[in-house]
């Protein structure tokens, strides 16, 4: 499976280079364009590459990893996704602390992300971690790193489950985008910021 990842701050390159390492191909984009991500492809190594965001997007998953509001203008060129599995990697928030987040009324913040993404396979992912815990090994003397994920396509979440057992992850199905989700989200969600570790 080949892989795209929208966003290289510190989330995107962790996934980056835990999907490196596992032997796998990754484009990364951000906003600034290609040329600005020549150092980061280099110090990944042969197997990540940079590209547009339209080229991320085209790979089989692709990971959303970029700030709350930049989300829309992130997605705005890629016109359909056709069925390919995106992994939303965000919380909703809006101003320096994640007390500031926006106003989602019933909708979950995957829900808004399926909006601006037509006809991808949306997977929540990542969001109840902070950093420390997704970019180094998440494997441990005493387990592997909880990861809890939700999405609405059994499929989707099956294919998402094998790549994040493979990169070394105890991946957790916490339900649908909606019911899950909600359980996953900043503001309230009892998965939110839940660091455990499974004994295998």
């Amino acid at each position: 499976m080949e892989f795209g990842i929208i966003g290289a701050g510190t989330i995107g390159k962790g996934i980056a280079g835990h999907l490196v390492t596992a032997g796998h191909r990754v484009v990364l984009s951000n906003s600034r364009g290609p040329d600005t991500l020549s150092d980061t492809v280099a110090r990944l190594g042969p197997l990540a590459t940079a590209g547009t965001v339209a080229e991320a997007a085209a790979a089989e998953m692709v990971f959303l990893a970029v700030r709350w509001l930049d989300i829309p203008a992130a997605l705005a060129d890629v016109s359909s996704w056709d069925g390919r599995i995106l992994v939303d990697t965000s919380n909703h928030i809006v101003g320096p602390t994640p007390r500031d987040h926006a106003d989602l009324g019933p909708e979950t913040g995957s829900e808004f992300v399926a909006r601006h993404a037509p006809g991808a396979r949306v997977v929540k992912a990542f969001n109840t971690l902070y950093a420390q815990y997704i970019v180094p090994d998440p494997r441990h003397a005493e387990g592997r790193q909880l990861l809890f994920y939700a999405g609405d396509d059994a499929d989707a979440k099956a294919d998402f489950h094998a790549v994040a057992d493979e990169i070394g992850f105890a991946p957790v199905d916490a339900g649908s985008l909606r019911e899950g989700g909600r359980l996953m989200q900043v503001g309230g969600g009892p998965l939110s910021a839940l660091h455990a570790l499974k004994q295998d």
